[in-house]
């Protein structure tokens, strides 16, 4: 145990440089992954928990042509710089936050009858 440590005894050998670094995590995301996460996410249509409950209480069920509908309309409201959006579809009307892309509520026709709709900027009518 009294005997000096000299360089090299440690490590018989030559070490070749990097070998000790450490390794660099492999959970994080490359920037190409994250930009297409973040632009996958922009193309999403997301519906909040209200307008869940509401499609929910109505009796709403909507369509993948339907949503595919709803998803062209806020492209196209969004191309226009709109905020929030009215989208009357059939006999059906949403509220849209266009940034987010995110159903806020949802009504029925039966709901939608003497309903005032405040704070959009916009509308959009799908036939």
């Amino acid at each position: 145990m009294n005997e000096p440590i000299r360089i090299g005894s440690l490590y018989p050998g030559r070490i070749q440089p990097n070998s000790l670094a450490q390794a660099k995590p492999t959970g994080t995301a490359k920037p190409q992954d994250a930009k297409f996460e973040e632009m996958l996410q922009n193309r999403l249509l997301h519906f909040s928990n209200h307008a869940v409950k509401r499609l929910e209480q109505r009796g709403i069920q909507l369509h993948p042509e339907q949503l595919h509908q709803i998803e062209s309309a806020i492209d196209n409201a969004a191309a226009k710089g709109a905020k929030d959006s009215l989208i009357l579809l059939k006999d059906m009307a949403l509220i849209v936050n266009v940034h987010n892309r995110t159903v806020v509520t949802a009504m029925d026709g039966n709901s939608m009858k003497d309903n005032v709709f405040t704070q959009i900027d916009s509308a959009i009518i799908i036939s």
